[in-house]
């Protein structure tokens, strides 16, 4: 008897864990559907109702006589146990210019980039690494020596002035500054090396989102990391050019296509400059806006993005063309992310001409109800037709 007793404890024990546990995965999913921000634009105040239409959600409905066009709810669950704080922000109609366009993308990085270590082999003959667990791959050298340094060239000339003598060299390593010593070595050609792999730049082609009254422009969605160390580069400069798409190569399951393109690095050929290489997109102004096809659009808030149909504006063959697609999932606990809602590419025309999406469609604007509510941001590898989008409010600046 006392076994059974035993047992049925036991099973009461795992049926109240089970479901004290399935109360807080329950209460941490909710936390997630609740923005935390919602905006309101002027006679719409209904629209926080529905953004918060939930039965186990109840909020304050009333705030501060001192408050505007900017205030704070508590909303909490069953009116018992609170939620999360949420920002109501009354907002005017917001237009921006809808580009589409592909751009020629030129950044130099903030000093040299440390790619990687390697061996040298000296003179005499003899291999040795000279940078080897003193560099690290994501390092990025600022000065040698107390001189600023922001290129290659300088650096290669740095090394050569040395003469084999020690160098004091100054980094920035994840945002600290960091002193290191290094020495260059005689290699067999003749010349000093200190055993690391550089980069101080980079180039590729990508997608213009849109651009506002400013000047000011996003593009992307995601940042530029570097292709060897995966970590986003810290640009000092950077510059937008006019790009011409000369070839697709349509995705298919397990390899991603792109879009193959011509760059002019003419001045005649500039319409911008870059500014910030951010993990949700590029940005910068434009200097030549006429040399884009623009298109004004209102902008559409996260708490109006819907699963359904929707478009694509994008640039296959020097013209910007809407494509159909259908947005299938939206995930709210990623809403501040560039993976924020799931999309398909349903368009017969666009599924021919690429396979879905590509490399080089990245920021490719998103449209729903004639909002311009986000941007393609990522191709799913195992499935063209399918990727990732951001929502256009998180790249705005």
């Amino acid at each position: 008897m006392s076994r059974k007793r035993n047992y049925r404890r036991f099973l009461i024990v795992l049926l109240v864990a089970d479901i004290f546990s399935a109360g807080i995965l329950s209460f941490g999913h909710l936390k997630d559907t609740v923005p935390d921000t919602i905006y309101i634009r002027p006679g719409e105040e209904e629209e926080l109702s529905k953004v918060l239409d939930n039965p186990l959600l109840t909020w304050t409905d009333t705030i501060g006589a001192s408050e505007a066009s900017t205030y704070r709810i508590s909303c909490s669950l069953l009116g018992i146990l609170p939620v999360k704080e949420v920002q109501v922000q009354t907002v005017e109609e917001k237009t921006v210019a809808v580009c589409g366009v592909p751009v020629g993308l030129y950044m130099e990085t903030e000093g040299v980039l440390v790619v990687d270590t390697g061996e040298i082999v000296k003179k005499d003959g003899i291999s040795c690494q000279p940078a080897a667990n003193i560099a690290k791959a994501g390092d990025y050298i600022l000065k040698v020596n107390g001189s600023a340094v922001s290129g290659k060239k300088e650096l290669i000339e740095q090394i050569h002035k040395s003469e084999g003598k020690p160098m004091e060299l100054l980094v920035n390593r994840e945002g600290e500054k960091i002193p290191l010593s290094l020495t260059p070595v005689l290699a067999e050609d003749d010349s000093y090396k200190l055993g690391i792999w550089v980069r101080d730049n980079t180039q590729g082609i990508g997608t213009m989102t849109y651009m506002d009254k400013k000047g000011k422009f996003g593009a992307l969605g995601h940042g530029i990391s570097d292709t060897d160390t995966g970590e986003l580069l810290k640009i000092e400069e950077g510059e937008l050019y006019q790009a011409q798409i000369l070839s697709i190569v349509k995705g298919v399951k397990g390899t991603p296509g792109e879009l193959s393109g011509y760059i002019e690095y003419q001045k005649d050929k500039k319409i911008g400059t870059i500014e910030k290489n951010t993990d949700i997109g590029i940005f910068g102004r434009v200097d030549q806006p006429q040399r884009l096809q623009l298109q004004e659009a209102e902008i559409g808030y996260k708490q109006e993005v819907r699963k359904g149909k929707a478009e694509l504006l994008t640039c296959l063959e020097n013209e910007v063309k809407s494509y159909e697609i259908e947005i299938t999932d939206i995930y709210k606990e990623r809403a501040d992310t560039n993976k924020a809602f799931a999309l398909r590419v349903t368009d017969p025309e666009l599924l021919a001409g690429t396979g879905g999406i590509v490399q080089g469609m990245s920021g490719s604007p998103i449209l729903q109800d004639g909002k311009l509510i986000g941007a393609v941001t990522h191709v799913f590898v195992q499935d063209s037709t399918k990727g990732y989008g951001i929502f256009i409010e998180n790249m705005l600046w």
